[in-house]
């Protein structure tokens, strides 16, 4: 059995994940980090709620949430500007953001398991280049932007991710398996075939450039409660299924063939995975737009706190990037205040410098 730990921990270093102390003693330490995970994520959530352009207090801004909850004993004004500016303005923006935080570190570390590839993100098989084809196709066309719920900027962004999803896995399909360099590769080859048609159209399209831009950087501008109820199915579906696949996510760390033995149907496996990531994925870019680096740096952030059983990491990585989003967005409207800045460039700001931090340190313990 030692051996067999040790061979695993020798495939999942050659994968090129960073390598981490032997993680006996972090199954004890992860419900408590959990849990202070989840007290610091309300924290914030209140903390940003309450900040804008009018300061409210954060214990009136719990009274008004707790008075629409039905909360017995608070007696709010709810016709008031506060309790309109906390429960329809800011109380939206906020749990979107925690949604598709959760939601993207998630699928990311999905997809570094399914990959073994710690360089793996929710974009990685076409899904933000599908994505912003589908929105950049509506934009510079005559259609109207509201359509049902999601409109169809966000309509057309959902369809093209799960096409380039689709699309990807079909030219990667090798009868009945699909090889994971193959898969990787057709979704570089359909990522870079949407990415030339999008250049096209915002080149024949220069005077909606602001607009095509302002969607491909992200941001939480235009979140509503009906968009966040519209979202919540399917981001809860997939992101429960995700959950629900900690053991075989692990056992997808040794060789195709030992997790056979260990009966693991691979292919299905990684199938429903990549289904469902994707699905999270898509419907979060089709609300909010391309946000990047989240899904890539969050899963590096929990396998440092509780080593490399994804029993653990799946379910920290919600609770590390929600609030990593929601203060990402919270700096997005407050630091250049009445400008927003588009979400996507405080995550990269925050995610480069930090990723490139993680790849130092990587290339040190490979060459000790």
């Amino acid at each position: 059995m030692a051996h067999a730990t040790g061979e695993r921990t020798k495939r999942t270093e050659g994968a090129g994940f960073i390598r981490l102390p032997a993680s006996s003693g972090r199954s004890a330490a992860w419900p408590p980090l959990l849990l202070g995970g989840l007290v610091l994520l309300a924290a914030t959530v209140v903390l940003a709620t309450s900040i804008g352009p009018i300061a409210i207090g954060p214990g009136e801004t719990v009274r008004i949430i707790l008075s629409h909850l039905q909360a017995p004993g608070i007696d709010i004004d709810a016709g008031s500007a506060h309790d309109r500016i906390i429960w329809d303005v800011r109380l939206p923006r906020v749990l979107t953001a925690v949604v598709v935080g959760a939601a993207l570190s998630l699928a990311g570390a999905s997809y570094q398991a399914v990959f073994r590839n710690p360089l793996a993100d929710p974009f990685l098989l076409g899904v933000a280049a599908g994505a912003a084809l589908g929105a950049t196709i509506v934009i510079v066309s005559p259609l109207p932007l509201d359509y049902y719920r999601f409109g169809y900027v966000a309509l057309f962004a959902f369809m093209g991710a799960m096409a380039a999803v689709f699309l990807t896995y079909q030219l990667a399909r090798v009868g009945w398996t699909v090889p994971t360099t193959a898969h990787v590769l057709a979704g570089v080859a359909v990522s870079a075939a949407a990415a030339a048609a999008t250049s096209f159209l915002m080149m024949m399209h220069e005077d909606r450039l602001f607009v095509i831009f302002s969607w491909l950087y992200g941001d939480f501008t235009s979140a509503s409660w009906s968009k966040l109820t519209s979202a919540l199915p399917y981001v809860a579906i997939s992101s429960l299924s995700l959950l629900l696949l900690g053991r075989q996510l692990n056992v997808l760390q040794l060789s195709e063939d030992e997790a056979k033995t260990l009966g693991v149907r691979v292919e299905l496996v990684k199938a429903f995975v990549v289904l469902m990531a994707s699905l999270a994925t898509a419907v979060c870019v089709a609300i909010t737009g391309l946000i990047g680096f989240v899904g890539l740096i969050v899963p590096h952030i929990c396998r440092l706190m509780l080593g490399a059983d994804y029993r653990h990491i799946l379910p920290m990585t919600i609770v590390v990037g929600s609030t990593l989003l929601v203060l990402a967005d919270l700096g997005a409207r407050t630091l250049l205040q009445p400008q927003e800045i588009p979400v996507g460039i405080i995550t990269a700001a925050i995610g480069a410098p930090f990723f490139l931090l993680l790849l130092r340190r990587q290339q040190r313990s490979i060459s000790q």
